[in-house]
């Protein structure tokens, strides 16, 4: 069973303050509601490992399996059976940036989970994009 959700806002803010934002998962919370902390064990680089503490709270392992420094980045968080990749990925516009985000659920139930997984993400993303705007 495999779940997809993509949406994409556009922003007047520069690529680099998202990616600020994104890079430093000392701010996810703050955007984020389903995100209480992040812990990453050393640098936002590919590779990093580290756990993600959701609304509840529960712990998560989560994983950078792509960084691609100032424009996009991709976690992986295990749940069981369940792997939840999230694609993050921002472009330069001529008034700003256009924020894409792309969530796939892979494993049993992912259907049915994947619409309270990615409830948030039109407010998550807003947040961001507000986040970003003001820096």
């Amino acid at each position: 069973m495999t779940f997809r959700y993509e949406r994409t806002v556009t922003t007047t803010a520069d690529p680099a303050e998202i990616w600020a934002l994104w890079s430093d998962t000392g701010t996810w919370a703050d955007w984020d509601p389903a995100v209480q902390a992040v812990t990453l064990d050393g640098p936002f680089v590919e590779g990093a490992t580290g756990t993600m503490t959701l609304t509840g709270p529960i712990e998560v392992p989560v994983s950078l399996e792509v960084v691609v420094p100032g424009s996009r980045y991709l976690d992986r968080l295990t749940m069981g059976e369940l792997v939840i990749r999230i694609d993050h990925v921002v472009r330069p516009t001529a008034d700003g940036a256009e924020v894409t985000v792309t969530t796939t659920i892979e494993g049993p139930g992912a259907e049915d989970i994947g619409p309270m997984v990615t409830a948030d993400a039109p407010v998550a993303m807003e947040a961001l994009v507000v986040a970003a705007e003001r820096r």
